[in-house]
């Protein structure tokens, strides 16, 4: 049995559990650790075994403190500090300060660089996703698709004075946008997400609908921007099977003289706008609780 500190028995006796360490008790308990862990293990230094020097740090620990880095939207220098001044923190990754260091920034860069180049990351989303669909958190009943763009700062550029070739400027209303934008399919009755994609910021949201709903889907619903959709999804568009649920625009339903069938129609789609509210969910989270408003250069 590992004796404790006494900073971490001082900790664990304390009167109040903050937010911060019941969220990371929920992820510890909810994350398939195990098995992202089996999943990657193959692309993690396969050839470490045997070699001089340091061996690699274990996987499991990078993985807790690469989700770290997600959920609080650190750097890799903030991250760094940010372990040592928290013992929730240390506590979640299983890190001793009396036996050991936490892993400094440029070995955190390494990582997450490492899963870039193997397409590590979208393997854990996959990983995730199947351990919820095993859970039975995917109803199979319909996707909700969306889009939001991520902003960047359009004076950026690097050595030689080029801007992000993969960002664009787009325009939303009267607001001018320089970024990215991110397009998202989720489980019309649970709202968790199933698909992701990345584009640039200037990239029509209908265009990727085809990239974000899955082939036993029975209803496909978006917004008044999806209009059309039924092209992008090999369906013809007067099918009476079609499975998209497209909201109207606007102004069309102001141009319609005052009549029962547009009362009707104000309440069908204010029916299928009930349904589309939960795809803003995950971008709530997205954006204001994990801090993504902006797109950042990570190195």
């Amino acid at each position: 049995m590992k004796q404790i500190s006494f900073a971490q028995a001082e900790h664990q006796n304390k009167k109040k559990v903050t937010r911060r360490e019941r969220f990371l008790a929920q992820m510890e308990a909810l994350v398939p650790w195990q098995r992202l862990i089996d999943a990657l293990s193959p692309s993690y230094f396969p050839n470490a075994a045997g070699k001089r020097g340091r061996p690699p740090i274990g996987l499991g620990r990078m993985l807790r403190i690469y989700f770290l880095q997600q959920w609080y939207a650190l750097a890799d220098e903030a991250l760094e500090d940010a372990i040592y001044d928290s013992q929730a923190m240390r506590d979640f990754i299983g890190i001793d300060l009396a036996i050991e260091s936490v892993p400094d920034a440029t070995t955190l860069l390494r990582f997450r660089h490492l899963l870039e180049r193997h397409a590590l990351t979208q393997r854990i989303f996959e990983e995730i996703n199947a351990h919820l669909a095993e859970q039975g958190l995917f109803m199979r009943e319909g996707t909700i698709v969306d889009a939001t763009i991520v902003a960047a700062a359009p004076s950026t550029k690097n050595k030689a004075k080029q801007r992000d070739p993969e960002m664009k400027q787009t325009q939303k209303g009267k607001q001018y946008y320089f970024g990215m934008k991110a397009h998202i399919g989720v489980d019309a009755v649970t709202g968790l997400t199933h698909s992701v994609a990345a584009t640039s910021a200037n990239v029509a949201d209908v265009t990727m609908a085809g990239h974000l709903v899955r082939e036993d889907d029975k209803r496909i619903y978006g917004d008044a921007g999806y209009t059309g959709m039924w092209r992008h999804l090999d369906e013809e568009k007067d099918d009476p099977d079609s499975r998209c649920c497209v909201a109207a625009k606007r102004g069309t339903i102001k141009k319609m003289e005052d009549s029962p069938m547009k009362v009707l129609l104000l309440e069908f789609e204010k029916a299928k706008a009930s349904i589309r509210a939960k795809v803003e969910h995950p971008f709530h989270v997205i954006k204001n609780l994990f801090g993504y408003r902006k797109v950042r250069y990570k190195g």
